[in-house]
């Protein structure tokens, strides 16, 4: 590897990492990851409200 780049430096070319998709995509799932961790979040909103019950000592339930 060590050779083929110093063959590659000497005759001018760079050396590249193509990349397996496009670069955008690459923001595009990032941003999907993010917005469904998001949803999953928002659902479990006002969770230990509806469980107040288990928690509360009289008895009313």
């Amino acid at each position: 590897m060590h050779q083929l780049l110093a063959n590659a430096a000497e005759t001018g070319h760079e050396v590249y990492l193509e990349l397996p998709f496009p670069a955008i995509l690459f923001g595009v799932i990032a941003m999907s990851v993010f917005l469904l961790l998001g949803a999953i979040t928002w659902s479990y909103r006002d969770v230990a409200n509806r469980h107040d019950h288990k928690t509360s000592n009289n008895a009313h339930h």
